[in-house]
């Protein structure tokens, strides 16, 4: 077992690392501390998150939530490895950037985790093209960016749920990891239940519940993660992302993509630039 530490970029009062996991089911999960206020975006993979504001299954998409001095427990109890970029805030930048955040009334997160949303889904993949091109300057303002979204976002959120048991945790998470390592599959919700040997409508519950999105909305999420990866990447024409990325025409995709990440394909690939 490993675990891969790289420091990407930094600055006064963040900082951000690229960190990989190769722990599995038999691997022992271990007591850590956030020496800082901790906000990782998970990019592959799956894990359980345990801390005193709660437990969570977090999968791509997901926001990693952690209170400086707070201990914490991550375990791959159902499927092996994982990779997130982990942006760390000292307490003084947070509250500055915090006090900013309209609804945020504290720097304290009561939430173990943010589901993946679509108000993320054009971030992370801004997060991961500019964490493979270290781009340092990208990194600075996205840090800056998923902080005040994370605080929006928990700012406004309900009292969560009772969790699923740990079996049918399981049993989502490996057709999560499935639907992750085939994202452009186009199996029914019936199929998927079958897989998770579950009703449809349990099924459906408990991906929510584990997840935060429908098994529908996790795919098209992922989709569109990938699409937008692409736009930043390449100069491929939009047409031929959205083929790849598993739409059937261009007017699908445009709108698809506009509603979930609130502009068009062709405005995010230019932002920035």
């Amino acid at each position: 077992m490993a675990l891969g530490i790289e420091l990407l970029a930094s600055g006064p009062g963040w900082s951000v690392r690229d960190v990989v996991c190769d722990y599995g089911p038999h691997d022992h999960a271990f007591i850590e501390q956030h020496a800082e206020t901790a906000i990782s975006a998970v990019t592959r993979g799956s894990f359980q998150y345990r801390t005193r504001a709660g437990s969570a299954v977090l999968v791509p998409g997901s926001l990693l939530l952690g209170n400086a001095g707070n201990c914490f427990e991550c375990g791959h109890e159902y499927a092996e490895g994982d990779r997130c970029l982990a942006f760390h805030f000292a307490q003084e930048f947070f509250e500055d950037l915090a006090a900013e955040v309209p609804g945020a009334r504290s720097t304290i997160f009561s939430y173990p985790s943010v589901p993946p949303t679509s108000e993320l889904t054009g971030l992370l993949a801004l997060a991961e093209v500019a964490r493979d091109a270290r781009d340092a300057a990208g990194l600075e303002e996205l840090a800056t960016r998923l902080a005040g979204a994370a605080l929006a976002i928990t700012a406004g959120k309900p009292t969560p749920a009772r969790s699923p048991s740990s079996r049918d945790q399981h049993r989502v998470t490996r057709v999560v990891r499935r639907m992750e390592a085939e994202g452009d599959h186009g199996r029914s919700l019936n199929a998927l239940a079958g897989e998770a040997a579950m009703s449809p409508y349990h099924f459906l519950r408990t991906f929510r519940q584990v997840t935060g999105v429908t098994p529908h909305q996790y795919v098209l999420r992922t989709r569109l993660h990938r699409a937008a990866t692409r736009l930043r990447e390449s100069s491929d024409p939009i047409s031929t992302i959205a083929v790849r990325a598993g739409f059937k025409d261009l007017a699908t995709f445009n709108r698809r993509f506009r509603r979930l990440i609130g502009t068009t394909p062709g405005a995010y690939r230019n932002d920035w630039r």
